[in-house]
């Protein structure tokens, strides 16, 4: 009777695995894909998650209190040293084409009367980042958007330039219809269809496998027991992964491209700021052929 017993029990075993199992790379990483479907991981997502209680707002999860008391450390490092911000949940739409369609049409959602603009001198160069608040098209000083920053790619010799404009996801929305009615944008002929949705299928079918009853699950797929799946973004908190993330004017030749997500965004306070991007940063020689 006993020798059955420990054979009923053999059968009826948890499949769970054990912690070293479960906490190796592969799996870490696959688990990280899944978790951060509904709601975008920032890069720094671990450091924080360790560190401050985590709000999921505006399709991100995001660090939102800290969860031992940091106040004096902060305040101290935003007067004497330095204290460093992630702000890459920011949404980034880059406008591209010529200057001077770009400032007629740019000129129509925003006032000189509110201050800088896009034609300033010094933002214009691409040397100083400018702001301002956006309104709907020839609709100032009613149906104001919101503020935003923007920063002038430098001058390359040729008409067309860069910008990038930055919002706040709850605006992003907003702002990009009203910029797509002004310069006349429509989406591409080609679908957007990103990789990382249809990878992550495939390695659920892949790699989840049960051989048998009583047996542990073993996580296969073509390369063998070697390979290591990538941590992949899945489009970002503000727009559905299918949908379109670049539109072109067939009028004016605008093309205005969603970069949520693809430009980090990182705030420095503090008076040592320019000390550690000095230390941080090294400039590249310049190589003449």
């Amino acid at each position: 009777k006993q020798a059955e017993k420990a054979v009923h029990q053999k059968k009826e075993q948890s499949k769970t695995k054990c912690r070293k199992a479960r906490r190796r790379h592969i799996n870490l990483v696959a688990e990280f894909n899944r978790r951060q479907r509904k709601n975008i991981w920032l890069e720094t997502h671990i450091w924080h998650a360790k560190r401050f209680h985590m709000v999921k707002k505006w399709g991100y999860c995001l660090g939102d209190s800290p969860t031992e008391k940091s106040y004096r450390a902060c305040y101290r490092a935003m007067t004497k040293h330095c204290l460093l911000q992630d702000l890459s949940y920011y949404c980034c739409l880059e406008l591209t084409g010529k200057e001077n369609e770009l400032l007629k049409q740019l000129a129509r959602i925003c006032s000189i009367d509110t201050g800088l603009t896009f034609e300033e001198a010094c933002c214009l160069s691409g040397r100083f980042e400018g702001s301002l608040n956006l309104y709907r098209a020839d609709r100032y000083p009613e149906d104001m958007l919101g503020p935003v920053t923007f920063i002038w790619k430098p001058r390359d010799g040729s008409e067309n330039r860069q910008l990038w404009i930055w919002m706040h996801p709850a605006l992003k929305q907003d702002m990009l219809r009203e910029l797509k009615a002004v310069f006349q944008c429509s989406e591409p002929e080609e679908v957007y269809i990103p990789e990382p949705i249809t990878t992550s299928i495939q390695e659920e079918k892949q790699m989840d496998v049960v051989l048998s009853l009583g047996k542990k699950r073993k996580k296969e797929d073509k390369e063998g027991e070697k390979a290591v799946p990538v941590k992949k973004i899945i489009g970002d908190g503000t727009r559905d992964p299918f949908q379109s993330y670049s539109w072109i004017s067939q009028t004016t030749g605008i093309v205005i491209s969603d970069r949520t997500m693809e430009i980090l965004r990182y705030r420095l306070i503090g008076p040592l700021s320019h000390s550690v991007l000095t230390e941080t940063l090294k400039a590249a020689s310049l190589q003449t052929v």
